[in-house]
């Protein structure tokens, strides 16, 4: 039985679009365990770090996230002075709102300018998908995984694998919680919610397994201007018949206007709401991505999934899952095409704990901890 214990405040971080499908599932966790008693309550801080409504304001509206109690509205700069400014708003709101625990999840640059800032005023952090790793250092977010990690007190895991990366790390046992993915919660809880984003490819509604959805945004992929066309070029070449739907992150659609792309099977779209997407990687016959997380929502639906990148910092959905690590050279897409076209994409597997009750497990685990403490 728990004992009674004061108040648990909690302060949510959500910076950027993959944070907000992280979130929900947790405030609705904490929303549940106050609804049967538990001595709880949060306060979601949103940084700004990304404010096009596309990327940020439909998430919150679509997947249930209460207004956040407040918007640092630190967008904009360099990396550098996006996480100066993250870290000078956010101490300012954790000294006027103190906490007892600072929830992070993921890997953007909220998440690591929140963590310093609340380590620096001796608050308790908590990393929601800690333990992840590419062994990529050219990459911003294995430097915001590794700083995050490197201060947290307790480590929420998707997998065995981030245990053992923290293991490695010398991080004792009973810090490491292995609870699994709260993204994975909100696509299970959304899969009847999913939108028809209605897209027509002259004048025809598009058909199930009849296109694939391609997204690319990382400076490795779309920075060169050559190498870009020259992927572009070879996925054209190897979709033979299907229809590939782009939908352009601003980023690069700039890169992409200079390049001049045009095929009849190729069709840039707006940026898509959350419940609009994943309603497209439900019914494609399959994904490529350059994107950590899509991989694993495609997992989860049993899509497949070419990842365009040289390494991943989620390897279960290769060894357990419906991804393949393709790499950044164009010429490595054919034979997966190839595979794709052939019908003769591996089956994936259920990745344990990928149930929808992450969120669960880690508040019920927060309130035992604090109430041991």
């Amino acid at each position: 039985m728990t004992k009674e214990i004061l108040m648990l405040k909690i302060t949510i971080i959500a910076g950027a679009r993959p944070n907000f499908m992280k979130i929900a599932p947790i405030i609705k966790a904490i929303e549940k365990a106050k609804s049967e008693g538990e001595n709880i309550d949060f306060r979601l801080v949103h940084t700004g770090q990304h404010y096009d409504n596309k990327m940020s304001g439909s998430f919150f509206d679509q997947l249930g996230i209460p207004e956040p109690h407040v918007n640092l509205e630190s967008g904009g700069g360099s990396q550098a002075e996006q996480t100066a400014k993250i870290m000078v708003n956010f101490e300012k709101e954790l000294l006027a709102n103190p906490a007892d625990v600072v929830l992070v999840v993921g890997d953007v640059t909220s998440t690591m300018a929140c963590s310093i800032t609340a380590k620096k005023l001796n608050i308790e952090v908590v990393h929601v998908e800690a333990g992840i790793r590419s062994g990529d250092l050219s990459m911003p977010e294995e430097i915001n995984r590794m700083v995050t990690d490197s201060i947290t007190d307790h480590f929420f895991t998707t997998s065995e694998i981030a245990n053992e990366n923290l293991r490695k790390a010398g991080i004792e046992e009973d810090r490491i919680h292995y609870v699994g993915n709260t993204m994975i919660d909100t696509l299970l809880a959304n899969q009847d919610r999913l939108i028809n984003p209605e897209i027509k490819v002259d004048g025809e509604s598009l058909k199930a397994g009849e296109y694939l959805v391609l997204t690319l945004h990382r400076p490795a992929n779309v920075d060169e201007e050559e190498k870009l066309k020259d992927m572009m070029q070879a996925i054209i070449d190897g979709s033979g018949e299907l229809t590939v739907i782009f939908p352009v992150h601003p980023r690069t659609a700039r890169i992409l206007k200079n390049l001049g792309i045009e095929h009849d099977n190729l069709h840039y779209v707006e940026p898509l709401s959350y419940l609009e997407f994943n309603y497209l990687v439900k019914h494609a016959k399959a994904v490529i991505t350059d994107s950590g997380g899509i991989t694993e929502e495609t997992t989860v639906m049993g899509v497949p999934c070419m990842t365009l990148r040289d390494n991943t910092e989620r390897p279960e959905t290769i060894t357990m899952g419906t991804n393949e690590l393709v790499g950044t050279n164009p010429e490595n897409l054919k034979p997966y095409l190839e595979k794709l076209m052939n019908d003769q994409w591996k089956q994936g597997s259920e990745i344990p704990l990928w149930d929808g009750k992450t969120a669960e497990r880690i508040i019920k685990s927060l309130i035992h901890i604090h109430s041991n403490s």
